[in-house]
């Protein structure tokens, strides 16, 4: 019998989510790993270097992310001005489109789940992924032998 541990279940989960959301962003010429830098960018610009870790990405991935997103028009880069070394990333309109989209996708799937779970299940779930969060920061739940 196959023993089903949290991350075999987190892991799955995640990846089904994944699979669901690049499968729904195809349909717009997107991907997953782009709605989420688009939901990522603050309409007034985001720095470049504040965005990986914003995303928790490598900034190899994010660069790759990136040059793509602006190849496709949906944002450009500008110096920024409190920065000279600095870039500030913007979203064209373009951009903000593909943004609304990847918005109300996310807000549909988050709405079906709530319509299908009742409050009280929700609130422990967030409970539960809240302290593994917090112990795996701490890094005190993995203790190898």
């Amino acid at each position: 019998m196959k023993q089903v541990t949290i991350e075999y279940a987190l892991r799955t989960t995640w990846q089904l989510i994944t699979n669901m959301y690049n499968e729904k962003a195809a349909e717009y010429d997107s991907t997953m790993s782009m709605g989420f830098t688009l939901l990522s960018i603050d309409a007034e610009g985001t720095p470049s270097t504040a965005l990986g870790p914003k995303m928790g990405m490598e900034p190899t991935s994010l660069s790759r992310i990136l040059n793509t997103m602006e190849e496709r028009a949906y944002i450009t880069r500008k110096p920024n001005p409190n920065d000279g070394r600095g870039v500030l990333i913007y979203l064209t309109e373009q951009g903000k489109e593909k943004r609304d989209l990847s918005k109300k996708t996310v807000l549909d799937f988050n709405n079906s789940i709530l319509n299908h779970v009742d409050e009280k299940k929700m609130k422990h779930f967030f409970e539960v992924i809240d302290f593994i969060k917090a112990e795996v920061e701490k890094e005190e739940l993995i203790h190898i032998k």
